[in-house]
């Protein structure tokens, strides 16, 4: 049961990564006046409650399965992102809105936020799969695993 919580948390991790990934194109391509605030906005408002749900399946399932430590790492991330969707103002397109975006540094703060979402799912990603990696592997070779996981990142 553990490992397929640890499959799933990979799958949903590789689609947040993703969607961090497209964050960062996107807002550079406003950036650079590629494309306009409106279509840029739009694409990235239909990407925000697919990522607000992604990230709290996730800790909801690390809660459930009292991996706290992982839980509690979820926890304050998933929390900005809820917290960021609920406080759209009223009459704003969404979490990104075309009129506000680039008044105050709005698109650097976008663009900064989508980066360290990047670099927590990074992170994310390789402690899921080295958790998932010590479930699957027989208790011999337990205690050589995290020296074959330092060196097999090393290597690569």
């Amino acid at each position: 049961m553990e490992s397929v919580i640890f499959i799933f948390s990979l799958i949903d991790c590789c689609a947040l990564i993703f969607l961090s990934v497209y964050f960062i194109i996107t807002l550079s391509d406003l950036e650079c006046d590629y494309i306009n605030a409106r279509s840029c906005c739009s694409k990235l408002n239909k990407w925000v409650v697919p990522e607000v749900i992604g990230h709290a399946v996730v800790t909801v399932l690390m809660l459930i399965s009292l991996h706290w430590f992982i839980f509690l790492l979820n926890l304050p991330v998933a929390t900005w992102n809820i917290y960021r969707y609920i406080m759209v103002p009223c009459g704003n397109m969404g979490v990104f809105d075309p009129t506000e975006i680039h008044n105050r540094g709005q698109l650097k703060s976008h663009m900064k936020e989508a980066m360290i979402k990047l670099g927590f799912h990074l992170l994310c990603f390789f402690m899921y799969l080295y958790r998932l990696v010590a479930k699957i592997a027989p208790k011999e070779q337990r205690n050589c695993l995290p020296a074959i996981f330092i060196s097999s990142i090393l290597l690569w």
